[in-house]
């Protein structure tokens, strides 16, 4: 496969686990409300812990790709850290259910940046370029309260990110479509060649 088809297939795979992890998620803060014994109150989650450009209809397919697999890749070094931090302050301790689905979504993030940076190589051809991932809170809080509303505003993070995603390749017909104009002027410039 190649061309379209192989945009096609790539944009669908990355919509069916940006699908699942969307479900994991969900699972994932619904473990770790139960866990924290959190009130409604206390979930208040105020403003985004990642930084990119606002969305906007004059960003072109590979630009809006862009913006995804960065988000993305903030996400999954947010989570890193809270999970490292989480074990830090909180111990190993046993692997339950809540620990299970937590890395469960950690590498099903990970599987979804493979899926976006191929649909991103084959929008643009070129390397995916690391996003700055300069003030993002990646050394979390200091008390024990702040440390566990932090983690629960990853997880939000996270799973906004991933809503988004999914809207996001639902929405970008164009990818195949401009691969489809990208070949036909190529065999065009081929053929005049002649």
């Amino acid at each position: 496969m190649t061309g379209p088809d192989l945009s096609r297939t790539t944009a669908a795979r990355a919509t069916a686990v940006a699908e699942q992890l969307h479900h994991e998620c969900s699972m994932l803060l619904e473990l770790y409300r139960k866990k924290e014994n959190f009130t409604h109150a206390e979930m208040v989650a105020d403003g985004r812990l990642v930084s990119v450009p606002p969305p906007s209809s004059q960003l072109d397919t590979r630009d809006t790709l862009w913006r995804l697999h960065s988000a993305l890749l903030q996400c999954r070094s947010l989570l890193e850290r809270a999970i490292a931090k989480e074990e830090e302050e909180l111990g190993g301790g046993k692997k339950g259910d809540y620990e299970t689905q937590r890395k469960l979504v950690k590498d099903r993030l990970s599987l979804l940046l493979i899926n976006t940076g191929e649909l991103l190589r084959a929008a643009d051809g070129t390397v995916v370029l690391t996003p700055n991932l300069e003030g993002l809170e990646l050394d979390g809080p200091t008390n024990l309260f702040e440390l566990k509303l932090w983690v629960y505003r990853i997880f939000k993070e996270v799973d906004y990110w991933t809503k988004t995603t999914i809207t996001t390749l639902q929405g970008l017909p164009s990818l195949t479509a401009k691969e489809r104009v990208r070949t036909t002027r190529v065999r065009s410039m081929r053929s005049a060649r002649r």
